[in-house]
Order: structure tokens, then sequence, then C-alpha cells
């Protein structure tokens, strides 16, 4: 039975959402226009028209709850939407208008397409039904989306948006889109890595570097945060991995191109000083992450002890321990941060050469360089003659095939032979001529570092400690209050160089420089370190 529409006062509600269930709903402009025609139509008294942009899904709506408010006090007794979809699509609030229904505090809900009637419990009932059916639609859609965005994960497409570093595709078809490196930020982001991954410097620090003197910028033209450089540090996207959805425990292999390798996070995470999220470090201590416990093998650590005195002086004292994550037991006890230092600068005292064996040795190498120049290119002539020759063989065969002089297996076992001669002699030429190069660059460092290390170590930052630490070994353990400097190969022959400099003392027999360099080239222990092959002289210290 039809109610009379003269005694009912209508709201009108509009609702869209920006999610995909309204992609093809009106808008809210036109739903107002599309309802307010139908009243002036039927000459229908509205009282006033709410306007709401939020998803029915969720049960925070709050436009939604003032109409609700409005029908229980009275001041309003019927409802004018677009579609019973506007109203609900949550069984919660179905469940309330339904409910005010039957209370007749709801006279009546009309559509542009019906009318509900709170008189008839038929129209009770189809109206929560279409707007269960709203619900029902909208969890299918979800479940499509959950299994379009599964078999995107399957196929290593990244399912978000794009981290830093890489841009989002924008015209690959819809489901086949990916994630591709951002070539204003992806290298500068790979040099913050390399960077990191040298053990010398802190997450801030690189952050400092990236944004101060290479001027990285974020998308949205604002210097990056904090956080960020965690961020970049300790994600796994950037080493071709990706959890979704979060916190699921489900990962995927992107097919994307990494950052990182999965060795290189690693060695970060270690670098950070933890297995998980990193927390933002407050100090950056000179020679963490370099030594281990020579009784546990433990990593050392390091903290600071303030000291305030009765007299309001206040000292600050930096000391380095086990940290004992591998035996709690371990008995080492800690050594403060001067007292190391002394013992590195006693080591560091043992390398250093005077500077005029320094410019001699690297004129010295030049010199042997330029020599194996003319051999190398002699070589290369030689490689490069074989190497046509390997194309020229390929390229008849292929020709022989065409032709259909030999049978497709033929051709095949032929071609292996080939194929693997010619990627063999395109190997060699990367590497030959750069040898050299390596040699004279390595060569240059280490004389470098013996000469400036300890002005270095005594008159630089943390990092510059650092720095000066890490080279005097790959073995640095402290056991008993002692550090013990296990140096390598490309340091040990310093040493020699400098006590047979002090041995000969030419400076105080007033020999001249040529005199000089003759003396030191008829040194034993530098003639010592050469190879009687003359392909093979490399220094074998380098």
């Amino acid at each position: 039975m039809e109610q009379d529409t003269t005694k009912i006062k209508y709201i009108i509600y509009c609702r869209k959402s920006s999610e995909s269930e309204d992609r093809q709903v009106l808008s809210i402009e036109s739903q107002r226009k599309e309802l307010t025609d139908i009243a002036q139509r039927e000459k229908l008294q509205v009282i006033e028209i709410l306007e709401e942009s939020h998803s029915a899904k969720s049960l925070d709506r709050p436009i939604f709850a003032e109409l609700i408010g409005k029908i229980q006090s009275g001041y309003a007794n019927g409802l004018l939407v677009w579609s019973p979809n506007r109203i609900s699509r949550n069984p919660v609030d179905t469940g309330k208008i339904i409910h005010l229904m039957d209370l007749k505090k709801l006279a009546q809900v009309k559509t542009i397409n019906q009318v509900f009637y709170n008189t008839n419990p038929n129209d009770k009932f189809m109206l929560a039904l279409f707007c269960n059916q709203a619900k029902l639609e909208n969890d299918n859609k979800g479940e499509d989306v959950k299994r379009g965005l599964k078999t995107k994960c399957e196929k290593g497409l990244y399912p978000a948006m794009a981290p830093t570093g890489y841009r989002n595709d924008k015209y690959e078809e819809r489901g086949n889109k990916q994630i591709y490196p951002d070539p204003e930020r992806f290298d500068l982001i790979r040099k913050m890595v390399d960077t990191m991954l040298t053990g010398l410097y802190s997450a801030p620090a690189v952050r400092k570097m990236a944004t101060e003197e290479w001027g990285f910028r974020m998308p949205n033209g604002k210097e990056m945060s904090k956080n960020t450089i965690y961020y970049l540090f300790t994600n796994p996207v950037y080493y071709g991995m990706f959890e979704y959805p979060k916190g699921s425990g489900l990962w995927y292999k992107g097919n994307y191109k990494a950052l990182m390798t999965p060795e290189e996070y690693d060695k970060i995470q270690l670098i950070l000083g933890r297995k998980g999220k990193p927390r933002p470090k407050t100090h950056a201590f000179a020679f963490t992450g370099l030594m281990r416990c020579g009784e546990c093998g433990a990593m050392i650590t390091a903290e600071d002890k303030i000291k305030r005195q009765k007299n309001g002086n206040i000292h600050t004292y930096i000391y380095y321990h086990c940290t004992k994550r591998t035996t709690k037991n371990c008995t080492q006890k800690c050594i403060e941060q001067k007292e190391l230092e002394r013992q590195i600068k006693e080591a560091i005292g043992s390398l250093t050469i005077p500077d005029d064996l320094h410019k001699y040795a690297l004129r010295w190498f030049r010199k042997e360089n330029a020599d194996k120049a003319q051999t190398t290119e002699s070589v290369l002539d030689t490689q490069n003659k074989a190497y046509k020759e390997c194309l020229k063989k390929l390229s008849g065969l292929i020709d022989m095939r065409a032709a259909q002089e030999i049978t497709q297996e033929e051709f095949t076992m032929r071609k292996e032979p080939l194929t693997a001669e010619k990627n063999r002699w395109e190997n060699i030429f990367n590497r030959t001529g750069s040898e050299f190069d390596l040699f004279m660059k390595k060569a240059d460092e280490v004389f470098n570092f013996a000469r400036d290390a300890k002005i270095k170590f005594e008159k630089g930052e943390p990092y510059d400690k650092k720095a000066v630490f890490s080279r005097l070994g790959s073995n640095l353990l402290l056991k008993d209050r002692m550090i013990a400097i296990d140096l390598e190969n490309t340091l040990i022959p310093l040493k020699d160089v400098s006590a047979e400099n002090r041995r000969l003392e030419p400076l105080k027999m007033g020999i001249n420089r040529a005199e000089l360099e003759e003396l030191y080239a008829k040194s034993p222990v530098m003639q010592g370190r050469w190879e009687s092959n003359p392909d093979q002289r490399f220094w074998r210290s380098l």
C-alpha cells in the first residue's frame, strides 16, 4: 500500500568514494541533479541534502551517522538516494536502515528506479537484499583483485608503488605493469650502497654525503629524510625479493633489475649491526665492525661512558668490548679507545716509508708498465687475428647452412665449439690491457697509504681512522686488551722496505738522488719482490 508522500520529509543522500567500487558511479554532482529533478517532478518535500565522499564498506562514515541521527530524532522520515548501494555495503549499516523502518521512524527509501516502504515486509527484504548484494559484489571484486595481485607477484611483477630509485611503468597493459630503474636516482642509490659497503661510513653519514655532495633529491624535490636512508638499506625489494602482502610471509622473486645482490644486502645488515629493522645510530665509533674477539670470535662493539666528578667536571670515555653473542661467558674485558689507538699507531709506524722511496718506486713501476705495454699491444694484435679468424669460420658455417650444404645437426655440432672459442677471445680482450692499469693503481694506493697513514690516523675524522684501520688487515683480533694485526701481503713488504731504507740511511751519507736510486735498485729487498718471468713481473705484494 502506497503512503502519502506529502507527509514525508526527505533527506537526499549522495555518496561516492575514490575506490574501484565507484568508478562507474555518477559523481556527487550528477547524483544531486538526478535526485533533485525527481523531487521537483514528483513534488517531494526535501528538507536537506547530505553529501559524502567515503567508502560504504567502512563503519566510520560521519555524514551517514548524521543521517541516521536525524531520522532517529524525527527530523526526517524519508530517504532519497540514487541506488541502494549508495546507502551501505556492509551489514551493520544496512541493519540500521531496516531497524529504523521497523520502528516506523523511516517511512520510505526512494531510489531513481523504485520505492521501498516500511509497511511492506517484501520491500524491506528486497532493500536489505540489494545492499547485501552490493556487499557480495564488493567482496568478489576484492577476491578477484587478490587473485590478480597474486598472479602478478608470481610473475615477478612488483604489485605496489615503486620504491625510491624505481618508477612504475605507465604504458604497459594492465596486469603486466612492472617497475624499472629511475634514470635520475638509481645510480646514485647504488653509489650509496657502495659507500655503505666500505664499512667506513654510518647511514646518516652516507645520507649527508648524498644530499650535500651528490645533490640527491627525492621525486618530490625534497631532501632525503633520515628514515629513508635506512629504508633503502633494509628493504629486501632492492635485492630482488618482495613480500606481499606485508607481514604475510609470502615472498616472491622480482624480475626487475635489482639494485644490489643478496650478499651485499646481508653485509649491510651486519654493518648496521642488526638482523632486522635498523635503529638510527646515535654515535659513530671509529673502529666498530672491523674487529672480532680473540677468545670467542664475536664482533667487537663500542659504547661511551660518562663520568661526572664532584667538582662538576664531566669526562667521556669510549670503551670497546666483545658483544658476547657467540659465548655469553666470554671473559674478555673492555679496552679504552685511547689505548687501542696507541696500539694502532704503533702498527702504522712500522709501515711508514720516506717520500723519496715512494717517488722512486712509482717511477720504477711506471717504467715497467710502459715496457709491458709494448708487449701487450703485440699480444692484442695476435689475439685480434685469432678472433677475426674465428668469426670468419662462423660466418662461413652459416653460409654453408643457408646453402643447405650441411644438415642442421652438423651445423649445431660445428657451431658450438666455434661459439665457445669466440666467447673465450672476447673474455680475454676484456682482461688484456687492464691488468697493468689495475696494477699501477694498486701500487699507487699501497705506497700512498704507507706514506700518509700515520698523519691521516692522527689528525683525521673517525671515518678517516676507520679507513686506515681497515687497511691494516682482514683478521683483526682483540684479546687480553691487545689488538693482533695479521698484516696482508699488500703491506708486509713495506715493513721490509722501510727497514732496508733505515739500514742504508742514504741521506746521512750525502748521496745524491741518482746514487740513492741506484742503491734502491740494487737492494735485495726490492729485487727479491719481482718475478723472474717478464710476463709475470708483478710485485708480489700487489
